[in-house]
C-alpha cells in the first residue's frame, strides 16, 4: 500500500516539476497587437516562407486569411506555393519518418502552439518571442544550434540569415550583492536586420501564430461584450418591471 501511495505522489509531483521547470525562464514581453493588419499579414508571410516547410498548420485554412485585409487573389499568388487551393488547411509534404531522422523527431504542428506554450511564467506570445530570439551557436548539436529558452531543442535556427549568428559569452552581473559571471547569447555575426529590425519581424510572426491559434477571439470578445451590454439593458428592464409589479405591496 505504502508502494502504491509513493508512485502516486510521484505521478503527481512530476507535472509540477516539469511546470515549475518552465517556470524558472525569463520570458520577454512581446511587443503584439491583434488588430495591426499590416503585422498580422507581414507575419503571415514570414510564416508561410520560414515555418510552413517544415511545421504544418493542419487547423487552419489560407483562406481565413481573408480576416487579415488579404483577397483570395493575394492569398493564392504571394502565400500558396504548393499548388494547393486557397480553401485547402496549410499542410506540408515532409515525411514524418524522415523529419524524424533528420530532427530527432517529427516537428511539431503550429496551429495552436501560441496557446500550448503559455505558463505562468508568461503567455504563449511571450515564449515564442523569447524563443526566437535566444538562437545560439552549439558546434555539439545536431543542427549546430541550441537555444536558451528551449535547451537541446532539435529545431535549427531557420530565421538565422536574419538574425544573424549569437554565440554564448559570459557576462557579469551583480545579484544580492555578489557579482556573478552567467552564459548569455551575443551576436556574432550580423545578419540582413539590426536587432530592431529582427525583434520586430519576430513580433509580427508571433502576432500572426496568436491569431492562427484562435483566428475567432476578436469576434468572440466583440460577442462578449455586446451579450453583457444586451444584459445590463435587460437588468434595468427587469428591475423597473420588478417595482411596477410589487409598488402596492411595498
Amino acid at each position: 500500500m505504502k508502494t502504491i501511495r509513493k508512485i502516486l505522489a510521484l505521478i503527481l509531483l512530476v507535472p509540477a516539476l516539469a511546470f515549475a521547470a518552465g517556470d524558472n525562464i525569463k520570458l520577454d514581453h512581446a511587443p503584439i497587437n491583434p488588430n495591426d493588419m499590416p503585422s498580422l499579414q507581414r507575419g503571415a508571410k514570414l510564416f508561410v516562407n520560414y515555418c510552413l516547410n517544415c511545421h504544418s498548420a493542419n487547423y487552419m485554412r489560407y483562406n481565413r486569411l481573408q480576416d487579415l485585409g488579404l483577397s483570395e487573389k493575394q492569398i493564392f499568388e504571394n502565400l500558396v506555393f504548393t499548388g494547393v487551393k486557397v480553401g485547402d488547411l496549410m499542410k506540408i509534404s515532409m515525411d514524418p519518418k524522415d523529419a524524424k531522422e533528420w530532427f530527432g523527431a517529427p516537428p511539431p504542428d503550429l496551429t495552436v502552439v501560441a496557446r500550448s506554450r503559455a505558463s505562468h511564467a508568461g503567455s504563449g506570445a511571450d515564449w515564442l518571442y523569447t524563443y526566437l530570439r535566444t538562437f545560439y551557436r552549439d558546434p555539439s548539436r545536431p543542427t549546430g544550434w541550441n537555444n536558451t529558452t528551449f535547451p537541446n531543442v532539435g529545431m535549427p535556427h531557420v530565421l538565422w540569415e536574419l538574425q544573424g549568428e549569437q554565440v554564448m559569452k559570459e557576462q557579469k552581473v551583480r545579484s544580492d550583492g555578489y557579482e556573478k559571471a552567467l552564459a548569455v547569447p551575443a551576436m556574432d555575426k550580423p545578419g540582413k536586420m539590426t536587432q530592431v529590425e529582427y525583434d520586430r519581424a519576430v513580433a509580427d510572426l508571433v502576432n500572426y501564430m496568436v491569431y492562427m491559434a484562435e483566428p475567432a477571439a476578436h469576434n468572440r470578445k466583440l460577442i462578449g461584450l455586446i451579450v453583457l451590454l444586451v444584459l445590463s439593458v435587460l437588468v434595468v428592464l427587469a428591475y423597473a418591471i420588478k417595482k411596477e409589479f410589487w409598488k402596492d405591496v411595498h
